[in-house]
């Protein structure tokens, strides 16, 4: 019999309010998306760097007889092949790295012509004219600085370059935008906290009759409260679930079948950590508009 009457209330409640428990919803839906998708773009981000810092290497580019003439770090002349020789010994004997390639100028204008070969600075170009290097591989990509330390100003060396530089500036961007949805989400939250709130005191109000006489038939506060707490619930409960169609369909419509396809280059998130935000997402959605109510609730159970 209780059961059956804390089930009417939370139906009488939802029907009496069914404009701003629609708001709820929605604001709980977009607030819970959001949450998901920075929480996805940060594993993202993530996923990138561990990718992307695992191919990237670092180059020792050499002076040649044109950086002589033009670039202060060649002043000295040319590379000789014993300097060039001791700079690989040194680098072979250092444990960070992890492998040591050399490229000739033949290779490098070779590798720039297939990359570049569109380009009117091509045509004038010589195989002179490029730069012998040392491709070097680390074991751990985030201690390239030992190499630009030991390597920038040894004699032959025109410049040491660590192509994380190049990806720095797409992953500064990309953990803006995460930064940006989490400020939206929080904002959204708190709109959603303040819907909430203002929809179970418009409905205690509405009901402040019955909840009267269930105070005077000594009727506990727990039994009280329950319906508007289950109805909070409710709505944020529908809420979390049209996020979670959100963030599912985002994975499955825009990633998989669409930036997947349009950008070959970017190793995207799996599955696997969309089932695992998902639980989450759901477990807000029911807790916090449950929280809400009750503390929503406090000044309209003080006899």
């Amino acid at each position: 019999m209780r059961a059956q009457f804390v089930f009417s209330e939370i139906g009488v409640g939802l029907r009496r309010n069914l404009t701003m428990t629609f708001a709820v919803i929605v604001s709980v839906a977009l607030s819970l998306a959001l949450f998901g998708a920075s929480w996805l773009m940060g594993k993202q981000v993530d996923t990138m760097k561990g990718y992307w810092y695992d191919k990237v290497n670092v180059s020792i580019f050499f002076c040649n007889e044109v950086d002589a003439e033009t670039s202060p770090n060649c002043e000295k002349g040319a590379v000789t092949a014993e300097q060039k020789k001791e700079i690989q010994d040194d680098l072979k004997a250092l444990d960070v790295v992890e492998s040591v390639q050399y490229e000739s100028s033949e290779q490098a204008y070779k590798h720039y012509k297939e990359q570049f070969g569109d380009s009117p600075l091509a045509s004038s170009l010589t195989p002179d004219q490029m730069q012998e290097s040392f491709r070097v591989k680390l074991t751990d990509p985030e201690r390239y600085e030992v190499i630009t330390s030991a390597f920038a100003e040894r004699p032959g060396v025109q410049e040491v370059q660590d192509q994380r530089n190049v990806l720095e500036s797409l992953f500064n961007l990309l953990n803006g935008m995460t930064y940006a949805a989490i400020g939206v989400m929080a904002l959204m939250l708190v709109v959603a906290i303040m819907l909430i709130v203002n929809t179970v005191r418009v409905s205690a109000f509405s009901r402040r009759r019955e909840t009267g006489i269930m105070r005077l038939v000594g009727a506990s506060s727990v039994y009280i409260q329950l319906p508007f707490i289950v109805e909070a619930a409710v709505a944020g409960l529908i809420g979390a679930s049209f996020a979670a169609v959100l963030l599912v369909g985002g994975k499955h419509f825009l990633i998989d079948n669409w930036l997947a396809d349009k950008i070959l280059l970017i190793n995207f998130i799996g599955w696997d950590e969309v089932i695992r935000v998902l639980p989450l997402v759901v477990a807000i959605g029911l807790l916090m508009p449950g929280i809400a109510a009750f503390f929503a609730l406090r000044k309209y159970l003080k006899v």
